[in-house]
């Protein structure tokens, strides 16, 4: 049985601490932020934009991205009057490796399951004791 802690959970702990952690998944619980984070996987875009499918405020999504750009999701720089948004890889990795890390736990857990199961221990049918229902 591996240990939790040898995945990405630790390694990547240097680089990302509990608080940036708790702000990325916080940030990703809103499905509008899931929403522009999925469409800067394809390359960077202006506020404007990323505010076209939306049907809210200017200032509501750049609260948005305020929450992502704290939260290490995004970075956005400023080139002549726009401020174009690209994704940052690496905290959406650490994210990604700190959830793969309970992934590989619970593949484990139940490729024990599996096992037992296939094993020779009989398993009492559900709603039957000693033969009686």
């Amino acid at each position: 049985m591996s240990n939790i802690f040898a995945f990405g959970y630790i390694t990547d702990w240097h680089r990302m601490s509990a608080d940036h952690l708790d702000r990325a998944f916080a940030a990703l619980a809103d499905p509008t932020r899931r929403a522009i984070v999925a469409r800067l996987a394809s390359g960077e875009a202006t506020v404007n934009e990323l505010a076209e499918p939306f049907d809210i405020t200017q200032p509501s999504i750049s609260k948005h991205l305020k929450v992502l750009e704290r939260a290490g999701l995004i970075s956005r720089s400023r080139a002549a009057q726009t401020r174009p948004c690209r994704l940052e890889g690496a905290a959406l990795k650490a994210v990604a490796n700190w959830v793969d890390a309970y992934r590989n736990l619970w593949d484990e857990s139940f490729d024990r399951l599996d096992a037992f199961l296939k094993s020779n221990h009989p398993v009492p049918a559900k709603g039957k004791k000693n033969g009686h229902k």
